[in-house]
This record gives structure tokens, C-alpha cells and sequence, in this order.
């Protein structure tokens, strides 16, 4: 037997325009609301893993964030097996969803063992860790079986795999696919478009765990409520702000990071949050409201180092996005936040494009 290949996939971080993926897809029933469009980056962090083909079988030993590892996993490559697998939910319910998916497709394929040996992406946080393990199953059929996925393929196949156990995730979760480049993602009904984004200068994050708590499938049944029609005042404003204001603010975002433009950067992300704030967040009262993130976004101490920040993912107290004003501004944010706010943190630096992209 060939030795194991190494895998990353990152999780992933949504820069601007959560929740437009679904509601850009709400066009299939209304022409008339706006596209949606996101802009994603993946993160420093994610899923590490050693895979190789196991014949006739899908195993999975999977560690947490703890380094503590869990029970094996392990199932006959059989399409009722993993189908049953996948509706009973839980982390191995995504493994096996996805690899149904493949199976689906590719009916040729045999097994194959993941040993995520290491994962240093937190979980339920909004940073997509359901779509990175998606993304990392498809990748290993992929690379093990030489199926030759282009980027687009394998993200569909994560997709239908992770819709395949009870979750509900959107298309941008997949975005964690293209790893550190950062990409437009554009949704219009079923139709979804990518294109990578030049960046014109290092930008230098911080993510903040928030360590709150949050209703995620509250969050999305209560704003999908404000669809198709806008019947309210308040879905009106959801429609809003997740339609023509999220167009113009990614259209000047992708313009300030092909510049280079950290501190038009940091000022969208401001604007961003704050017509979530006043538009979107009364879709989901109390949920929404968000005060660990506010008091992380306002904390005094931070304002000298930072040039923007917001919300990450479905947004409520899960993380929040912090654009630093450089390196050295980076690190102070992470002693401040650590010690003053008592919140955990991740680095995420967005590297400059080489070459024509970046000029």
C-alpha cells in the first residue's frame, strides 16, 4: 500500500456579506431581489490529515481542537450505510454525507481512511470546520482515486454532501476550498459564479472567539422568514441590506483590497456591521443583538491598533473580524484581547497577490 498523503483545508472567513448566499438563491422565487455576493478568505487554521485508500471501506479517526482524539468511524462503502449515517448527524454524519456524494457520482471509487491527526480550527464558531471536513473528503477521492475535480466540482460535491446530514449550510461555506486566495463569490438563484480576488497589500486579522453562545438555526429561520416577499417593515430591511447595500459595500471592498486600502478596508467593515445592525439584526431579535461582539468591536483599548471590524458568519456571538493596523498592531491586539477581554484568538494574515494581480 502507497504511504499517506497530507491534506490541509482551512476554514474559512467571511470579509464581507454573510448570509447572502441564501438569499441571493431566494431569486428562484423572486426575480426581483438582488444577487447576493460574498467575499471569503480561508483561514490560518484548519484540518490536517493523513489519507490513503482503504478498500471497501470509509474510515475516520478525527481529533478535536483539544488534541484529544474521538472514536474511529468506520463504514462499508455502501450508499444505505452512509446515507444512514449521514441523517444521524454529528462531525462523522459530514464525512459520510460527502462520501455518499462521491460515491453518487463516482460509482468506480473505493475507500478510504482519514486520520485527521491534528485540527486547530475551532468549531461552531462560524469558520465553516462542517465545510472544511466536507471539502477534505471530497479532496481525498479526489487525490486517492485521481477522479481530476476541478475546484467548482469538488466544492459541489462538499455542498451536497454537508446537505446531505441535517445541516443547512449555505454555498459560500465551500469557499474554504481556494485556501489563503481570497474570492468574490456571486449567487443568483441556483446559478453560483467565483472569481479570485487581487489583493494589493498584506493585510493583517485577528479573529476573535467570542466564547458566547448562539442559535445559528434560529438565526437562518428567522431572516429566511423575511423571504421571498418582504411582508414586514423589518423584512423589507432584511431584503435591504442583504440585497443592494451588500452589493455596493463588495463592490468597494474588492476595490480597497485590490488597492491595498487597509484603512477603506477597515471603514466598509464598520459600515457593514452597522447596517446589520440596523437592518438585519431585528430579523432575529435577542439572537442578533450580540453583546460580547459589540463590547469586543467598541473595547477601548483595541481602537488605537484597529481599523475596522465585524461580525463573522451568521453573525450573533460566535467571532468577530478585527483588521489591524499592521503587523506589530496584530500582536498588540492579541495580548489585549486575551488579557482584557478574556477571549480567545486566531491570527489570519491575507498575503499579498504576486505579480500583475497586486499592481
Amino acid at each position: 500500500m502507497s504511504p499517506p498523503l497530507e491534506l490541509f483545508v482551512p476554514g474559512r472567513v467571511c470579509l464581507f456579506g454573510e448570509h447572502s448566499d441564501w438569499a441571493g438563491g431566494w431569486r428562484r422565487a423572486n426575480p426581483a431581489l438582488d444577487p447576493g455576493r460574498a467575499l471569503l478568505v480561508g483561514t490560518d487554521q484548519g484540518l490536517h490529515a493523513w489519507v490513503q485508500q482503504a478498500p471497501g471501506v470509509l474510515r475516520l479517526l478525527a481529533t478535536d481542537p483539544s488534541g484529544a482524539p474521538g472514536p474511529r468511524f468506520e463504514l462499508p462503502m455502501q450508499p444505505q450505510a452512509l446515507l444512514a449515517a449521514a441523517r444521524a448527524g454529528g462531525f462523522d454524519s459530514y464525512v459520510a454525507g460527502t462520501a455518499y456524494r462521491v460515491l453518487e457520482r463516482h460509482p468506480g471509487v473505493g475507500g478510504v481512511d482519514i486520520h485527521n491527526h491534528r485540527t486547530d480550527l475551532p468549531v461552531k464558531k462560524g469558520l465553516s470546520s462542517s465545510a472544511a471536513a466536507c471539502v477534505l473528503t471530497v479532496r481525498a477521492f479526489d487525490r486517492l482515486y485521481d477522479l481530476g475535480l476541478s475546484r467548482a466540482e469538488e466544492m459541489d460535491l462538499a455542498y451536497r454532501g454537508e446537505t446531505t446530514t441535517p445541516s443547512r449550510c449555505g454555498r459560500l461555506d465551500q469557499g474554504c476550498a481556494y485556501g489563503s486566495q481570497p474570492v468574490a463569490m456571486d449567487f443568483d438563484g441556483d446559478r453560483l459564479e467565483v472569481r479570485p480576488l487581487p489583493v494589493g497589500a498584506t493585510m493583517c486579522m485577528v479573529l476573535v472567539d467570542l466564547r458566547g453562545r448562539k442559535d445559528t438555526h434560529r438565526i437562518l429561520a428567522e431572516l429566511n422568514a423575511c423571504y421571498p416577499f418582504g411582508d414586514s417593515a423589518v423584512a423589507r430591511g432584511v431584503q435591504r441590506a442583504l440585497g443592494p447595500e451588500n452589493l455596493r459595500i463588495t463592490t468597494d471592498a474588492m476595490d480597497a483590497l485590490a488597492a491595498g486600502d487597509a484603512r477603506r478596508l477597515g471603514a466598509l467593515m464598520v459600515e457593514a456591521q452597522a447596517l446589520f445592525d440596523r437592518w438585519v439584526a431585528p430579523g432575529c431579535p435577542g439572537e442578533l443583538e450580540a453583546p460580547a461582539l459589540h463590547r469586543a468591536l467598541n473595547h477601548p483599548s483595541l481602537q488605537p491598533h484597529i481599523l475596522g471590524g465585524k461580525g463573522v458568519g451568521s453573525q450573533g456571538d460566535g467571532t468577530a473580524q478585527l483588521l489591524c493596523r499592521d503587523a506589530e498592531a496584530q500582536q498588540r491586539v492579541v495580548g489585549i484581547v486575551e488579557a482584557e477581554l478574556g477571549m480567545g484568538v486566531l491570527r489570519l494574515t491575507i498575503p499579498a497577490s504576486k505579480g500583475e494581480a497586486a499592481q
